[in-house]
């Protein structure tokens, strides 16, 4: 599982700035873009859980992940309705995973080291989800900037989480 979790967030950091540097384009295949990435991020959060690798906050996130990444498949954003709505569905993503990396970086500190970048990686991702909630025009044409912010963020917190389940494995 460490090696899948820091893989994936390697991943994710390509995506990311793949992103901010392509912020039209980003915007413009938002939804594949985003229907894959959430849908294997939610994937792996749910095989965590069945591990018991994970808790319930992660897998209901996991669940969130796979829903939202197959609406995107089966209803790219076409209609403007759509899109209006995949901006919401991107801030509340985007918040929700903040209060889960916030809440698990403070219910772990006396495990790993690290915790308090979590904390800081959650509390910038509720900012950012925020932000979009309260901008949403503003939020669509740098859509690509954000989410590729928020990619880089999930992928160093993912290969902060796969580096201290290595360390854990590596004490017991």
């Amino acid at each position: 599982m460490v090696v899948l979790s820091v893989l994936c967030g390697v991943l994710m950091i390509i995506a990311g700035f793949s992103c901010m540097f392509t912020p039209l384009a980003t915007f413009l295949s938002t939804g594949y873009f985003l229907a894959i990435m959430m849908l294997v991020y939610g994937i792996v959060e749910i095989v965590r859980f069945f591990q018991k690798q994970a808790g319930v906050l992660e897998l209901i996130v996991g669940i969130l992940g796979v829903i939202v990444g197959l609406v995107c498949i089966f209803k790219p954003g076409s209609e403007l309705v759509f899109d209006t709505m995949l901006l919401y569905f991107i801030a509340a993503w985007i918040v929700i995973q903040g209060i889960v990396t916030l809440v698990l970086s403070i219910k772990t500190r006396e495990e790993r080291s690290g915790w308090i970048f979590g904390v800081i990686m959650g509390i910038l991702a509720i900012i950012v989800g925020i932000y979009s909630f309260a901008h949403p025009a503003l939020t669509a044409v740098t859509a690509g900037v954000l989410i590729g912010i928020y990619f880089i963020e999930a992928g160093i917190n993912m290969i902060v989480i796969g580096a201290a389940i290595g360390d854990t494995h590596d004490v017991m």
